[in-house]
């Protein structure tokens, strides 16, 4: 199995973290601090048996990697990855079409947070990123995730092209953004679908665009040329929602 160590910070993340039955080997909070937050923060650590670390605020800040801890980090010994079986059979499990977000060239942790924000609120069952040229699961995408990260899973592959050949055999189908493509709302995007989102720097990469089966592009009136990948997520994925919650209607 593959791990990548993950610090979380702040307070609404680590405590979380402890609902969530996340495993947390160490937790560092501000010399002093004893208000209502911290205080339920330190009954959950105490709860799971979590080392205690007292600790001045210079400490902190030089732990921190995202200047935002709040007086509060926390040390998971390890993160797990999904593998992409678990994703299909968390779709299995709720009776509903494997839903993905696909990830190619996103190497900005905020915007692979936000993604992952984004696709635990449309339902989707899981996400992939590649092995290379991918932010990986690190405080900053924790942060930014606002929990998502506890829920849903994230699967890391050698290479994604290969990763959409082996889910088309599972009776996947996948479109990717990409300006030059068709109006999103002229496609019918239900069923079982992988959403693949580019950076807003290069966009889905040559051989991966190959892989889709349509390419979608969302329709733009201003006067600069592309959005932000999170943004992009954001948009298309719902309007995978929006045609979903059509079926059967």
């Amino acid at each position: 199995m593959r791990y990548e160590e993950l610090t979380i910070e702040g307070r609404n993340a680590v405590m979380e973290a402890f609902r969530s039955g996340k495993t947390i080997d160490k937790l560092f909070v501000q010399e002093g601090l004893q208000d209502g937050p911290v205080l339920s923060i330190l009954r959950e650590a105490r709860k799971h048996d979590t080392i205690i670390n007292r600790v001045k605020k210079e400490r902190l800040d030089q732990m921190s990697e995202t200047g935002r801890h709040q007086g509060v980090i926390a040390q998971a010994a390890a993160y797990e990855y999904a593998q992409v079986e678990d994703i299909l059979n968390a779709a299995r499990e709720k009776g509903e079409p494997p839903f993905l977000f696909l990830l190619d060239n996103i190497e900005d942790p905020h915007n692979l947070g936000a993604i992952i924000r984004t696709a635990n609120l449309a339902g989707a069952h899981g996400v992939i990123i590649p092995k290379r040229r991918a932010a990986g699961l690190t405080a900053v995408v924790a942060r930014t995730s606002a929990g998502a990260l506890n829920y849903t899973p994230v699967a890391k592959v050698n290479n994604l092209s290969a990763a959409i050949e082996e889910l088309k055999k599972e009776g996947l189908w996948f479109v990717c953004a990409d300006m030059e493509g068709e109006t999103m709302y002229n496609l019918d995007l239900r069923g079982p679908i992988g959403l693949v989102i580019g950076s807003e720097g290069e966009g889905v990469s040559r051989l991966v665009k190959e892989k889709c089966d349509f390419i979608a592009s969302i329709p733009m009136k201003g006067d600069i040329d592309s959005l932000n990948a999170s943004v992009a997520a954001g948009i298309l994925g719902y309007e995978i929602v929006r045609q979903r919650l059509q079926v059967g209607k």
